[in-house]
């Protein structure tokens, strides 16, 4: 399970030093976009939600499995169309001061580009798609669940490499609505992205 932290005593870095008014590290529920550009570069995998500061370890091979074969998949389909930008892990998205999150993919139609900055994008993307691993499944599920849907994601997949099964959500009226469940044998759709279909099995080859 991703934990939260708050960094008291955990860490023997130097931070980056703050002006007098800061502390640091900041209190808990009180991490800003820029506390997290001063953490460290240190192999661990933050995020920023609501204020809040979580930290996973190094993903599972099942885990890469699923990013590269969705990644390809989605990328080729998406150029071939020319519809936007797809990007994967690590790219940060900024969703408010308070929310900076590192989405295993993301999606941004080609009429939104402008969110694309430099170094992050600076807004919410049209898809995300996130997959399970044991330190972050809780996180995906319930944390960037309500977070996503707050920030007006169009589109929400939650891909489980040990279940082998695709969850796709649609925003219905400001919630996500399950539009479906995918398992072995069938074949996801995006809504959002029309004629977008990938076999289960190719996923988690």
């Amino acid at each position: 399970m991703a934990r939260t932290l708050t960094l008291e005593g955990s860490k023997t870095w130097d931070p980056v030093p703050l002006p007098e008014e800061r502390t640091w590290p900041p209190p808990r529920g009180g991490w800003t976009y820029q506390d997290y550009l001063r953490l460290p570069d240190d192999g661990y995998h933050y995020e920023v939600i609501r204020g809040e500061l979580y930290m996973t370890a190094a993903q599972t091979i099942k885990h890469q499995d699923a990013v590269r074969n969705l990644l390809v998949a989605l990328h080729l389909f998406v150029r071939e169309r020319r519809q936007g930008k797809v990007y994967d892990s690590p790219v940060d998205v900024r969703l408010s001061e308070q929310t900076v999150v590192e989405p295993d993919i993301v999606f941004i139609s080609r009429e939104r580009l402008s969110i694309i900055k430099e170094s992050s994008i600076e807004g919410a993307p049209d898809l995300i798609i996130e997959i399970l691993s044991p330190s972050n499944w809780v996180v995906d599920r319930r944390d960037k669940f309500v977070v996503y849907e707050a920030a007006g994601i169009g589109e929400y997949w939650i891909v489980d490499p040990d279940a082998q099964t695709v969850e796709v959500y649609s925003l219905r009226q400001d919630r996500y609505a399950l539009l479906e469940r995918y398992e072995p044998g069938q074949r996801v759709q995006s809504e959002l992205l029309t004629g977008f279909q990938i076999p289960v099995d190719a996923i988690f080859e």
